[in-house]
């Protein structure tokens, strides 16, 4: 965990808007990580709908988007030398030593690494790394809280259903 402490959205209503970006971004990283406190591995790994969406695949798959927009983006690495699947659909794969810890560490870290990759980068700088071509930092703040924010609404849903 860093060291820092986490940043709200409260926290900076008179700020720039990378700021504003950075907090509201982190807010839903955290979120959605916590989805799973409290839950045992079992009820973590439960399925609950017909696709593969899990609370522990969520956090996995949350952890694979960061490395697709954070690191495959900015660095243009491929997916294999990063080491996260080919497709989306393939993040959410649960594998037997996926753990509630293991996942929450390792999306925590990964999601370290996407900060200190977007340090550096201005709402404005491009990414060159996506199949869609070039694309600014801002767009992918953008991206990324509309995913967060949607996988952090099924998280809620799941995680209803799972400890009522």
């Amino acid at each position: 965990m860093s060291a820092t402490p986490p940043t709200f959205a409260e926290d900076v209503i008179n700020q720039d808007a990378r700021a504003q970006f950075d907090a509201f971004l982190d807010e839903h990283r955290r979120a959605l990580n916590e989805c799973l406190d409290g839950l045992t591995e079992e009820q973590a790994r439960r399925s609950l709908v017909p696709s593969r969406t899990t609370l522990l695949g969520l956090v996995k798959h949350a952890t694979f988007v960061e490395k697709v927009w954070f690191d495959e983006a900015i660095t243009s690495r491929p997916r294999s030398e990063i080491g996260i699947p080919a497709t989306p659909d393939e993040s959410f794969i649960l594998n037997d030593a996926d753990t509630i810890a293991s996942i929450q560490a390792a999306h925590r870290e990964a999601c370290e690494a996407s900060r200190r990759a977007a340090a550096p980068l201005g709402l404005d700088d491009l990414v060159l790394g996506n199949r869609r071509g070039p694309l600014p930092l801002r767009w992918v703040y953008l991206h990324m809280l509309r995913e967060l924010a949607q996988h952090c609404g099924h998280a809620d849903i799941l995680r209803e259903q799972i400890t009522r």
